[in-house]
């Protein structure tokens, strides 16, 4: 069974490298967006296991969009990711996983 995972950030060039490291495993699904009505569109209509609060996002629109994400899938869970290499980032998502 595939790993849903879902990024959103701001900046476009990340979101396409997070994209590439996200479905370069196998068992992981990433789908990777740059605002916050596309996130809230795709919660509505699939089940998603992790979130990726990448850069970009500020304190109070975070503060707002991980209460839309909750009250769409309460049992989702939220991590932020600012960088730092393809190991980091597989290491924070399988803590958050595990």
């Amino acid at each position: 069974m595939q790993t849903t995972i879902l990024y959103i950030g701001r900046d476009t060039e990340i979101t396409v490298v997070m994209n590439r490291l996200l479905n370069a495993k196998p068992e992981w699904k990433g789908i990777c967006v740059c605002s916050d009505a596309e996130a809230i569109s795709i919660l509505e209509n699939q089940e998603v296991d992790l979130i990726l609060l990448g850069n970009g996002i500020d304190s109070d629109a975070e503060e707002i969009l991980k209460k839309n994400i909750l009250s769409i899938q309460p049992k989702v869970k939220i991590i932020q990711h600012y960088g730092g290499g393809s190991g980091l980032l597989y290491g924070e998502i399988m803590t958050a996983l595990g």
